[in-house]
């Protein structure tokens, strides 16, 4: 129902409606189509500054992946800041390799952030999703 409240807002300050919305590490993250991304972040960030006063927290706003080549941007516009050295779709699985200290943000604190991302990328792709 929370998510619902989210997209309202989001359509209603943006002008941009979206089905895609789900939190990951304290981030509100909405997904729109590629052209629709300078509207629905505003004139100098307005929209984005608008949003994370009303709600209380941060907001991301990243393009949703068209094709699977679109795999690599979708996922480090979520992860952002942290990097990740490569990817790689195997069967029906995504594997993502990053350094040491990179593998540790993105599992995160008992396993959190990993969590998070395998419940996206099952949500998003119909895949299973690891880190090595």
């Amino acid at each position: 129902m929370q998510d619902m409240r989210y997209l309202n807002l989001f359509g209603k300050i943006t002008g941009v409606d979206t089905r895609y919305c789900f939190k990951y590490n304290s981030y509100i993250v909405f997904s729109i189509p590629r052209h629709f991304v300078s509207k629905a972040i505003g004139e100098g960030g307005r929209n984005v500054r608008e949003m994370n006063r009303i709600l209380g927290r941060k907001i991301k706003i990243i393009p949703h992946p068209e094709k699977k080549e679109d795999m690599g941007d979708f996922i480090a516009g979520i992860i952002t800041p942290v990097t990740f050295k490569n990817l790689e779709i195997k069967n029906n699985e995504i594997i993502l390799t990053a350094g040491n200290q990179n593998k540790a943000a993105l599992i995160g604190r008992n396993k959190a952030r990993i969590l998070e991302m395998q419940k996206i990328i099952k949500d998003f792709f119909g895949m299973e999703f690891r880190i090595v």
